[in-house]
């Protein structure tokens, strides 16, 4: 069965760091691209980053560019956001989602494109 479990969430505060992983279970992570997407409260889900399958694209939201890097090692089925500079309104749950095809630039932060989704990590940053 394929699963994807996201850890790594926390209470921070303005201007620190936070590292996000996403463990992918029951299907070989390099047959993937990764998204990460979140959603703040009364918000809807909207697309973080992605990095695609084989290729290695990475693909940022302009509120994530500078600040956050994914990356991913298929060798052990994991990938990660790592979060810099955070932000109040960076606050949200955080999901990370397997998608099989390879989004470009105009449709990787389109959740219709990811059919497996983990069930999120909680993000709170406080000013």
């Amino acid at each position: 069965q394929l699963q994807l479990v996201e850890s790594g969430g926390d209470l921070v505060q303005s201007g620190g760091s936070l590292t996000l992983s996403c463990v992918a279970s029951g299907f070989p992570l390099d047959d993937y691209t990764i998204g990460w997407f979140r959603q703040a409260p009364g918000k809807d889900r909207e697309g973080v980053s992605s990095i695609r399958k084989r290729d290695g694209i990475m693909h940022y939201a302009d509120s994530a560019k500078g600040r956050f890097t994914i990356s991913r090692d298929n060798a052990k089925n994991t990938a990660w956001l790592h979060m810099n500079f955070l932000k109040p309104e960076d606050t949200a749950i955080y999901y990370c989602a397997a998608s099989s095809g390879s989004p470009n630039w105009s449709n990787w932060a389109n959740t219709i494109y990811y059919k497996n989704w983990g069930r999120g990590t909680l993000v709170i940053v406080s000013s």
